[in-house]
């Protein structure tokens, strides 16, 4: 496995205490540095692009003995609505009357065939967080304001696209849309989906947790496939991170084979807390300043540790 993770490193490296650095790390990461986690893990979690709103959770209790090192919660995006229709466009010449007209409705027709039940996106919901929640999930200003301003009963249409089997989003379907409103001023949305196989799972994403375990520097093999394997089971969580600086080739193999992602503990993804005063990086304008509003950094370096 061509990966850093796989390689002895300095040392040096490990004279401060590498589990509180990455443990604060991780707690004062932010979206970008946490999505990497998850995306440049060995096997990735998730795709960046497939990944949502991302948060981490550091010392979670197991019992009064015990905690685990961290939790990411993130939003998995499953569905994504469609820049435009799935269906082939023909020029006005070749439409009515056509071969294309039969066609395009057949393909139409294959792709709505089952109908799913109704569900509701958020009920009694202020004006503004339904706009919120429209938003997020990809429709414009303009769509968002066809949505909310249609008759009673009526349906808003949307082509989207769900992931197939490969992880990618191709499988085409068709979402209504309707808005209920109150006279207190709030909004009921609801929405069913016209598919042609298997109905999506959810509006936009499924909520997953993925658990972090920082190795011991000693730890052996069994002993961390212990420890992962029991706060797997205590929190009820299957994916797992595993952090770490040295691994034998056999080891990453082994760890990947009972379902654990691994990413190095030299990886310098996660971001470190900063004191720009007495950091040795001499090249970066805000070295040695009293006023650096710099309070975490990929690139810190201690000046006792500079060489």
């Amino acid at each position: 496995m061509n990966n850093p993770l796989f390689y002895a490193v300095d040392r040096q490296s490990h004279a401060e205490n590498v589990r509180d650095r990455i443990q604060v790390s991780l707690a004062i990461a932010d979206a970008i540095a946490l999505k990497s986690l998850l995306a440049e893990c060995t096997p990735p979690i998730a795709p960046v692009d497939h990944i949502g709103a991302v948060v981490s959770e550091v010392g979670i209790p197991i019992n009064p003995q015990q905690s685990a090192d961290a939790v990411v919660q993130f939003e998995a995006i499953r569905c994504i609505l469609a820049p435009s229709s799935p269906l082939p466009k023909a020029s006005p010449s070749k439409r009515s009357g056509s071969w294309f007209d039969q066609q395009e409705s057949k393909d139409l027709a294959r792709m709505v065939q089952h109908e799913s039940g109704l569900h509701t996106l958020g009920e009694h919901l202020p004006l503004a967080l339904a706009i919120a929640r429209l938003s997020n999930a990809g429709f414009l200003p303009e769509q968002i304001n066809d949505i909310l301003r249609l008759p009673h009963y009526a349906w808003y249409k949307s082509w989207w696209y769900k992931l197939d089997a490969n992880g990618q989003f191709t499988l085409p379907f068709q979402r209504c849309i309707r808005a209920f409103h109150y006279p207190d001023g709030t909004l009921t949305l609801q929405y069913k989906d016209f598919f042609e196989r298997e109905q999506p799972d959810c509006f936009t994403s499924l909520p997953q947790k993925v658990l972090i375990v920082i190795r011991a520097e000693q730890r052996g093999f069994a002993a961390t496939l212990r420890d992962v394997n029991q706060q797997r089971a205590a929190l009820q969580i299957s994916t797992a991170i595993l952090i770490c600086d040295r691994l034998s080739d056999l080891e990453a193999q082994a760890f990947v084979q009972q379902g654990i992602s691994l990413y190095p503990a030299c990886d310098e993804v996660l971001p470190h807390p900063a004191n720009c005063e007495q950091c040795g990086r001499a090249e970066c304008p805000m070295n040695h300043r009293l006023d650096s509003p710099v309070l975490t950094c990929r690139n810190f370096l201690l000046d006792s540790e500079l060489i």
